[in-house]
């Protein structure tokens, strides 16, 4: 088994720790999915890959909140660790608004 380029935290917590590979964060069927790379965080407006190797030919991780080997469920609020030292909330139940993705902590180290 390869190693993941992320780390599940607690009961709602994703920690992206490889530069190369984005994160494509998908919650069920009905949530807007997330990509996270080194930058920062925000909504994917592109298709999402079928599977997890189509997801890596486009230098993606495909990461469903809702497998087993994540979560196991789908989550309302989701905190997100990024390479850059934020840990942004994503807030499901604010999906359309301005208030969806926050930043909940900003570190420097």
């Amino acid at each position: 088994m390869t190693e993941r380029p992320f780390l599940v935290s607690g009961r709602n917590t994703i920690i992206h720790k490889v530069r190369k590979l984005d994160l494509l964060i998908v919650n069920g069927d009905e949530d807007p999915p997330i990509i996270v790379t080194y930058k920062g965080i925000k909504r994917y407006e592109g298709k999402i890959p079928e599977n997890k190797r189509d997801a890596k030919m486009m230098d993606l991780e495909l990461v469903d909140v809702t497998a087993s080997d994540v979560f196991g469920d789908e989550k309302t609020l989701l905190f997100i660790q990024t390479l850059n030292g934020k840990e942004y909330k994503i807030d499901y139940s604010k999906a359309n608004t301005n208030m969806f993705i926050k930043i909940h902590q900003d570190s420097t180290f």
